[in-house]
């Protein structure tokens, strides 16, 4: 299959950056969201319930346990793409609500024109920066969402300012009694950006867990790992089929396990925090290999 677009490009105002949707070539009808030549989502818009990706596969996963089948959930997504994840859950829990924060109109514009939502789904858009639009979210949001996402890239890099406790502590009174945040990061080898996004959550939220591809949560290769905080101290009881759902090869950590990650770890912090790795460090050659 041609992976050429039959959609232009278009240079986002805030970065200057590139976006492009090309046709995936591996799924018949989906689509792939590239900024600057870094794929960021991909979306199939006739089966909204298939996801691809595999951060993304982990996080509807967490999706699909937070609440019996078909059951509304309201979510905060900060961080559009392709808006793949509230596609899923409009479709997958009908009724369910989402806000969604996004930096770049421009890239919001560029897949409403080319690959439509259904009409018919509750999804809010809010443009801005993720900080300054929580700060001015109604009040109704606060004490009531299931579920935030936090999927937050300029380009191929997180903003500091989005990675710290200070920024964190703000969506804690957004949390219902059983909410989760669901953070979704890039590291290498090593795992300091990991180790230290730990700490931060552990800072303010009671449990903490953190799963991926079994290398990168072993921090012996770069990649995403998605991390899980909620209220509640105990561990939540979706925790382990969460992690028997893969995908595969998978790795978490929780408990003993993620003290011992970010085991001496500060915090995250506006002052002096620790930038993420971009993504185009993923593409360095491996010295171990």
């Amino acid at each position: 299959m041609s992976n050429a677009s039959p959609f232009p490009e278009v240079t986002l105002e805030h970065s200057g950056l590139t976006a492009q949707l090309v046709p995936d070539r591996y799924v018949p009808g989906g689509y792939v969201l590239s900024v600057d030549g870094v794929a960021q989502s991909q979306v199939t818009p006739d089966r909204p319930e298939l996801l691809s990706f595999e951060y993304i596969r982990r996080i509807g996963n967490l999706i699909d346990l937070l609440a019996p089948a078909g059951q509304p959930l309201s979510a905060l997504h900060l961080g559009a793409g392709a808006l793949t994840l509230p596609r899923y859950l409009a479709h997958t829990r009908p009724g369910s609500r989402s806000q969604v924060v996004e930096w770049e109109k421009d890239l919001i514009d560029y897949v409403r024109e080319h690959l439509p939502w259904d009409s018919r789904w509750s999804i809010r858009i809010r443009y801005g920066d993720a900080r300054a639009v929580i700060a001015t979210l109604p009040a109704g949001l606060q004490g009531v969402l299931d579920l935030i996402v936090v999927d937050l890239f300029s380009g191929n890099q997180t903003p500091s300012h989005l990675t710290t406790t200070e920024f964190f502590a703000l969506l804690v009174p957004l949390l219902s009694p059983g909410g989760v945040i669901a953070v979704n990061l890039v590291d290498g080898r090593g795992g300091s950006f990991a180790k230290a996004q730990a700490a931060t959550l552990r800072s303010l939220f009671g449990f903490v867990g953190a799963w991926g591809e079994a290398g990168v949560v072993r921090g012996r290769r770069f990649g995403n790992m998605v991390m899980v905080a909620t209220k509640d101290s105990a561990e939540p009881d979706w925790w382990p089929e969460l992690i028997r759902r893969g995908p595969h090869p998978t790795g978490s950590l929780a408990g003993v396990t993620l003290e011992r990650f970010a085991h001496a770890v500060p915090p995250q912090v506006d002052a002096h925090p620790l930038d993420s790795p971009t993504l185009s460090q993923a593409f360095l050659p491996d010295a171990s290999e």
